[in-house]
């Protein structure tokens, strides 16, 4: 797999990165991502994704733009207000990065088919505030042998995690918290959501190139308010639903 002219300079500062260099850039540029939620978190994360040159970003997301996307949904502009998020999201991906390939799922994922979209790609990325998808999907990355990078915020606090077999998503949360919040209930600082979505698209570029170690079986917590952060263990729960014994 080559690159053009135009590629090598484009991706300059990832060429003469040890960590990347050619063979992480080739791996980056066919490498297929899903985005569940093109949402706070999806927003960043797919701007970044497309960014840094990976071949073909999935998007999903059966929502249209809302003017209170604004305050955090960088991938959106006012204009877009009203359209669909992944018809828009497409337009400003190509215009980031005209090489990467956007395919769209303008459709919310469930334990139906879930599987069958995860199937399609090499890695998943969850942004979404939806328990119900959220154990869909991890579900489908469990069957199917797909790396997943979760994340979630609300308010002031943040947190990103990697699951790949065992633990899995729902060894960290067994069943719908009964007092879970949304952002839109509790709310949440725009600028957190671009810090938790970078984190998402880095844990991605790490997993993909093979860089450093990935947050696997680890959650990392965000405290904005107090700029702290830290990184907890996650145990495999021999009564987990979905990968336990």
């Amino acid at each position: 797999m080559s690159f053009t002219p135009e590629e090598v300079e484009r991706y300059a500062r990832h060429l003469v990165l040890r960590e990347v260099g050619g063979p992480g850039q080739q791996k980056l540029k066919g490498a297929r991502v899903l985005m569940v939620g093109a949402g706070g978190l999806g927003a960043p994360a797919a701007l970044y994704l497309a960014a840094a040159g990976v071949g073909t970003i999935g998007l999903v997301d059966p929502d249209t733009v809302s003017l209170s996307n604004m305050q955090r949904q960088v991938l959106y502009a006012t204009g877009d207000v009203g359209r669909p998020k992944v018809e828009a999201a497409v337009e400003h991906l190509s215009a980031l990065n005209p090489h990467t390939t956007v395919e769209t799922h303008p459709l919310w994922l469930d334990e139906t088919n879930a599987g069958a979209v995860v199937a399609q790609y090499d890695l998943v990325l969850d942004g979404t505030d939806d328990f119900k998808t959220r154990f869909a999907v991890s579900d489908a990355c469990l069957a199917h042998g797909k790396p997943l990078v979760s994340g979630a915020l609300g308010r002031w606090t943040g947190q990103v995690g990697v699951f790949h077999g065992q633990p899995c998503y729902r060894c960290l949360v067994p069943e719908v918290p009964p007092d879970a919040e949304t952002c839109s209930l509790v709310g949440v600082v725009g600028a957190l959501a671009g810090v938790i979505g970078s984190m998402m698209a880095l844990e991605a570029i790490k997993l993909i190139v093979g860089a450093g170690q990935p947050l696997s079986g680890r959650l990392l917590i965000y405290d904005a308010l107090a700029a702290e952060t830290r990184t907890v263990r996650i145990g495999a729960d021999p009564a987990c639903p979905a990968c336990g014994s």
